[in-house]
């Protein structure tokens, strides 16, 4: 198993996107990048801790390359955003890969060339870290199988990575 992570804006939505990709073990719901101790949902949302919104994926990278993962990263969320993503505005919902080790951050500058190829150069995806991660209270994870499906904002921002997801990396989705 290998360990990536990842911050795409709002977490429940990056999280429901990779639970649905084949060779992906788990995924987390957490926070990383700021200066604050064991920062809650309510303190990052307030922009004020540095942290950003991310997940935490556990994967097999004999059924699911790093490079592979970071393409549907790239394309499931919008790269040319600083600092948002869609309504979702500030440095915690911004679009961010903080590897793990050097040849993590050797793929994460691969998969930002690719996509500044692909959205000419706009690209704003940053790399960071080291940072330490915290996970996220317990109600936010695995939140698109529960409470989002009745969270009207889930409802309208979800469905369409989906999407995305099942039209552009067929061959990567699980059901």
């Amino acid at each position: 198993m290998d360990t990536a992570i990842v911050a795409g804006g709002c977490f429940w939505c990056t999280e429901a996107v990779f639970r649905d990709v084949i060779g992906v073990k788990g995924v987390e719901s957490g926070y990383i990048g700021g200066s604050v101790p064991e920062p809650t949902y309510r303190a990052v949302c307030s922009g004020q801790t540095g942290h950003a919104e991310a997940i935490m994926i556990d994967y097999d990278p004999a059924v699911l390359s790093y490079a592979d993962l970071l393409d549907v990263f790239m394309a499931t969320h919008d790269p040319t955003q600083l600092n948002r993503q869609g309504n979702d505005i500030g440095t915690q919902y911004r679009s961010a890969i903080f590897p793990l080790d050097e040849s993590q951050r050797a793929g994460a500058e691969a998969a930002i060339a690719r996509a500044n190829a692909d959205h000419g150069g706009r690209v704003v995806t940053t790399i960071e870290g080291p940072a330490t991660w915290y996970p996220a209270e317990e109600y936010h994870q695995e939140y698109w199988e529960g409470e989002g499906q009745r969270n009207p904002y889930c409802l309208a921002v979800i469905p369409p990575k989906l999407m995305k997801l099942r039209k552009s990396f067929q061959d990567k989705v699980k059901s």
